[in-house]
Order: structure tokens, then sequence, then C-alpha cells
């Protein structure tokens, strides 16, 4: 737990800055909550609603001061057979049970998982949003729907954002995007697709409401494979986007507390007609770049953006679709780690396969949980075979030819098993034999298994066999779950 004077500062310390950025980034999540919505097949309040609220309460309970979370596309696709199916009502319910499910893995502190994400994995995860954030951005680039002007505008808006702060750091460059873009548009009357084209903004402030279905276990069959779903591809994309702002901003957060801020924030949202979201790596890096750094400025995100939706509704959807589609862009060229490409010459070609499977993976599946699973095996695969590498196995034979010590180096478990049984010569004729562990680990059954069979295999054929040097968390494996010692060994052996 965080002190109260800590909490305070995560709130007040850069006020303005985030209250600027704050502003920048409800911009933003207007179009987005919209779209996601459609995703999902649901009212577009459905998912501005959402938005306003994890943001909200994220802000007020999440691990990660500005890092910013809404109704994103990783969710919205996992509810869409759901609500073709059963309809809104199930959506809401399976978005509070996500949330419920969330809190426990708060507790649990399943967040520390977190730590078994290699690097690479992270990179390609990286990589594979930038590469979904343009692609997402590419429909509003079509010719066939788009005329001429739009290019224009996406190229002045990205003059705009790269150039302002070389003038002055007075304002975010996205924010004066969206104010001249829009102005121009609204004075000179061009016809261009804007915020209005997206979807009618709600007009009312959200209602508490539970959800409208039975309360029995027919209902809990049906909304559970959804809900653990959501929570897994929520959590996870939370985690992730929440280990890059850390980077981003060279500080360190809770992430078991973000857990349980995801999770209040989802079981809240379905209470209130919102759908399930998580933490958003692309608003997260337009909040870190407009200046946000605290939780201020999640909050302030959430409360312009209902704002903005239920009072100024009309001057929002006058914005141009164009100066949004410029920031997303700036959006993912800056999220995406152009050095790993000229990495691939250097680093090891396990990291770079780890990091290219993560990339192909969630942009082919759309799935985050599946690229990042995939990269997760990989990575394990690739150190597991680099530490059976590392064993093996020397023999020294006595002076009289009765006795030989067998000396085992690094780290015996499952991938090394093989290597560790073809060390050793079962047919040779010795008296006793010594198994010296004094520089190996003991790691799993395989590998007391083993350690069993060769034991078992020389006494069979009439040595005696010691095992020396065994370190106390090998001798604690051992000695639960070895059966050498223990009588009728030999017969179960035999009876093989």
């Amino acid at each position: 737990m965080i002190s109260l004077n800590t909490y305070r500062d995560q709130w007040f310390h850069n006020i303005r800055g985030d209250l600027l950025s704050g502003l920048v980034v409800a911009l933003a999540l207007i179009p987005e909550a919209i779209a996601f919505s459609i995703i999902a097949g649901v009212d577009p309040k459905v998912g501005l609603y959402a938005s306003f609220s994890i943001a909200v309460i994220t802000a007020i309970a999440g691990g990660r001061p500005g890092m910013i979370s809404a109704a994103t596309a990783a969710t919205a696709v996992l509810m869409v057979t759901l609500v073709k199916e059963h309809g809104l009502q199930y959506l809401l319910a399976a978005t509070v049970l996500a949330g419920v499910l969330q809190i426990c893995a708060g507790y649990l502190r399943l967040g520390n998982l977190m730590r078994f994400v290699s690097k690479s994995v992270m990179t390609g995860f990286v990589n594979a949003l930038a590469i979904l954030i343009f692609m997402a951005q590419l429909p509003e680039m079509d010719p066939r729907t788009v005329g001429w002007l739009t290019y224009v505008l996406i190229a002045a808006g990205l003059g705009i954002i790269y150039l302002f702060p070389l003038v002055t750091n007075m304002l975010p460059s996205p924010l004066v995007t969206i104010i001249v873009l829009t102005s121009l548009t609204v004075i000179f009357g061009w016809d261009v697709r804007t915020v209005g084209d997206m979807g009618e903004l709600p007009d009312t402030l959200p209602i508490f409401l539970i959800p409208d279905i039975p309360f029995n276990l027919e209902t809990l069959k049906i909304i559970f494979p959804y809900s653990i779903a959501v929570a897994v591809v929520g959590l996870l994309e939370s985690l992730m986007t929440q280990n890059i702002v850390d980077d981003l901003t060279d500080t360190t957060s809770d992430r078991n507390q973000e857990c349980i801020g995801q999770g209040l924030a989802n079981t809240a949202t379905g209470f209130i007609g919102g759908m399930a979201g998580c933490a958003m790596i692309g608003q997260s890096i337009i909040n870190v770049k407009s200046g946000g750094r605290g939780r201020l400025s999640c909050f302030a995100a959430g409360v312009i953006l209902l704002i903005l939706c239920v009072g100024l509704g009309d001057m929002v959807s006058q914005i141009p679709m164009a100066a949004l589609v410029a920031i997303m862009i700036m959006v993912s060229i800056g999220t995406f780690s152009w050095s790993s490409l000229s990495d691939l010459r250097t680093h090891p070609k396990s990291s770079s396969i780890v990091m290219l499977a993560t990339v192909a993976f969630v942009v082919f599946t759309h799935n985050l949980a599946i690229g990042v699973l995939v990269g997760v095996l990989l990575s394990g695969i690739f150190f597991a075979g680099k530490i059976a590498q590392l064993f093996r196995v020397s023999s020294t034979l006595s002076a009289d030819g009765r006795a030989r010590t067998y000396r085992i180096e690094g780290q015996l478990f499952y991938a090394s098993v093989e290597d560790f049984m073809r060390a050793f010569d079962f047919k040779e004729a010795l008296e006793r034999v010594t198994i010296d562990v004094s520089a190996a680990h003991i790691w799993d059954i395989s590998s007391v298994s083993a350690l069993d069979m060769a034991v078992l295999k020389f006494r069979r054929d009439g040595a005696e066999v010691e095992i020396v040097g065994m370190n106390e968390a090998s001798e604690t494996i051992v000695d639960k779950l070895a059966i050498h010692d223990k009588p009728g060994a030999l017969d179960k052996l035999m009876s093989h």
C-alpha cells in the first residue's frame, strides 16, 4: 500500500500538464469508443459511458498513475458473439463478472506473473500494437470513401504534431492539431468525415441499473466463458501497457493494485450500461507525450469525455476524423520499436524469433492474448534449451578400477534428463559408484525420476551407489519424491 502523501502527490504534482493531456486524450477517445461499440454490436453510448467510468475509477483505484484505461477493441471483439446471441444485458452482466474475476486476480497477486514475460515478448507486443493502431486508421484513408482533402488535412496534422513543439511546449501539439484542423474545417465548410459521422453522441448522464437477466446457473454458464476471456485479455493488455508506461516515465507501479483497479472499474461500468475495457497503449502514450503523468490526467480524460459528449456534443461532432487519424499515426510511429529492426542482426536468433512470432500472431489474430501466449511459450522453450546445453557429466575411475565417480554440473531438469542418463555406463562392472551433484541443482520430478533410474540400475548390477554434494533445495525435492531408497524400489524397476 502506498502512503497518503505519495497518493496525494500522484494527483496534484502536475495539475496543468495532467489537465491539458486529459483534454487531448478525451477528444481522441470519442471516435475510438464509438468504433469499439460498433465492433461489439451495441449503441455508441455503451462504449462512451464505459470509457468515462473506467477512466475515472482506474484513476482513483489503479496502480499506475498516468495510464489511460477505457473501452478497448481487445475486449470488444470478445463480446461480439455474446451480444448477437443474447443481447446487451448479458454483455453488462459479463462485464460485471469479468471485473470481479480481475479483483480476485489482484488479491491473489497474479500481477506478479508479468515478470515471466521476456523483453522479446514485450517488444513484439509493442510492435504489434503499433501495427494494429496504424491499420485501424486505414478505413479513414480509403480513397474509395474519402476525398483528397482528407489526405491534405492528415499531412497538415502530422506537420503540426511534429513541428509545433519546436516553437513552444506551452500546449500539447495533438491538442493544437485538433483545434486548428477543426477551425479550418468549420470556417471553410470543407466536406470531410467528422466525429459526428461515427455515431450519435449520448445526451444524458449514465444511470445505475442492474442487468435485466435471470440470476441462475444457466446465465452463469452463458456469461462465464466470456467473462474469463475478457478478464484475462484485459489484465494482459493493462499490465503490458503498465510496463511500457513505467519505462517511458522511469517510474515503478503496483501491478496487483492495477488488477484490482481494473476489476473495480469493469464491475462498476457494467452497472451503468457500459462495456468492459482495459488500459490503452495508444491513449497512454498520447497522455505521456502530452505531459500527463499523474492520476489527474486519466480522471480528467474521463470527466471531460462525458462533458464533451453530453454538454458539447454538437461542437465535438465537428472535429474532423483526419485530425484524430494524424494523432493515431503519431502514436503508432512513436510506439513501434524501430531499434528492434536493426537488433535482428545482432540479437540472438531465439530472441528475434520470439519477437517476430509475437508480432505475427497478434497482427493476424487481432488477439493480444494469443500472441503473448505464443511468445511466452517460445521464450520458455528456448530458455530451457539454453540451460540444457550448459549441463555436463564427467567421470573418473579409481586406480583399482573398482569404483567410478560421476560429477554432475549444471541444471538437472526435464530438458537435460536425456543427457544425464546417456552419460552413465551401466554395463561397466563396478563395486562402487559415486554420483557427485555438488555442482548441480535438481529441479523437477523428471530429474528425480532419472536419478532414481540411474541409482537402481547400478544397484541391480551389484554396485554400491552413493549420492554426495546435494544442496538443500535439491535434497528437499529428492527426499519428497525419490524412491531409490524405499523398500521394493528395485523390484519396481525390474517390473518395468
